[in-house]
């Protein structure tokens, strides 16, 4: 089971694909929103989502959450006491996390990057603390996949495939849209 947190403000690429992806690969995708099931989208496009941060139980079925990007959706992410517990509870069991764009800026503030390999959406290098800050699109370290912004978004879905299922799969994903 993989979470998808959505937030007010989050960054539609960021979030959608990602999901497509993930689910294209047969893993149960949930979303998840922060106080209602019904999220705006930072450009103003009502979302609704599987479920309700208060319904969605940090369980040893989950495999992966991501963190989807845009403003003030990272800032509502991070403000969200269930999602700061979420992301400790996958650091304590070595659980992937995903975060794309403004949204490593949550785990640097943390102190979750310190030595790991991260990268973001440009100008929020100085909130990635102690990260060792990559030019790559994306970048994977351990538990952590970070990426730039919405233009990488199938990149980084493509890297949560991988880490989710395996590289074999996420390469035929990439065949399959074409982005190969």
């Amino acid at each position: 089971m993989i979470y998808v947190y959505l937030a007010d403000g989050f960054e539609e690429t960021e979030a959608i694909t990602p999901i497509d992806l993930l689910r294209r690969a047969e893993k149960k995708v949930i979303t998840v929103g922060l106080g209602d099931n019904i999220i705006v989208s930072s450009h103003g496009i009502p979302v609704v989502t599987d479920t309700i941060i208060q319904e969605a139980p940090l369980t040893d079925e989950l495999e992966m959450i991501v963190l989807p990007g845009g403003m003030p959706g990272t800032l509502n992410l991070e403000k969200s006491e269930y999602v700061q517990k979420a992301i400790d509870f996958c650091m304590e069991k070595n659980i992937t996390i995903g975060a794309i764009c403004a949204a490593p800026s949550i785990l640097g503030h943390k102190g979750l990057l310190k030595g790991k390999k991260a990268v973001c959406y440009k100008g929020f290098e100085t909130q990635l603390e102690g990260a060792e800050i990559g030019t790559e699109a994306v970048a994977v370290d351990g538990n952590i996949v970070t990426a730039r912004g919405a233009g990488v978004a199938v990149q980084f879905g493509l890297a949560l495939v991988e880490k989710a299922v395996s590289k074999s799969e996420s390469k035929r994903q990439s065949k399959a849209v074409m982005f190969e």
